[in-house]
């Protein structure tokens, strides 16, 4: 199964060992937007010295945990898709999420392969495309 990643779902999955794992899943390749990987990676980096901050993690915790995720997403689990491939739909993917215009480019990916869209935001409801939430992929994919 195909499914394209929504940056606020990669960022929160990242962090978290099930995401991770879900991600990791044989029967599951995650495909990711030249725009919302760089959203993601800088918003990583924001969330972790947000943890550290908040005494969750120690600084030493939080590399260790940054430099474990950039070395999960390097490996073979993801595709960062560039905007060349995708950008013909740009048009039709911004209007079909016009209360958020940001969310253009993982419609536009999930336009061009005709795949779904890994999400939390009710921003992509109604796009056009169908969407996973992380709970319900999880149960539909089973144990890896």
């Amino acid at each position: 199964m195909i499914v394209v990643v929504d940056a606020s779902v990669l960022v929160a999955e990242l962090l978290r060992r099930r995401g991770r794992e879900l991600f990791a899943h044989p029967d599951l390749q995650c495909l990711v937007a030249e725009e919302q990987w760089e959203e993601a990676r800088h918003e990583l980096q924001k969330r972790v010295a947000a943890i550290v901050g908040q005494g969750r993690l120690s600084s030493e915790q939080g590399k260790r945990l940054l430099d474990a995720v950039h070395e999960f997403v390097q490996g073979d689990v993801f595709e960062v898709v560039p905007r060349t491939f995708y950008e013909h739909m740009e048009h039709s993917a911004r209007r079909r999420v016009p209360r958020d215009p940001h969310d253009w480019a993982p419609v536009a990916l999930a336009l061009a392969l005709d795949a779904a869209i890994l999400t939390g935001d009710h921003d992509f409801l109604g796009c056009g495309c169908p969407t996973w939430t992380v709970e319900t992929l999880t149960t539909e994919l089973g144990p890896g």
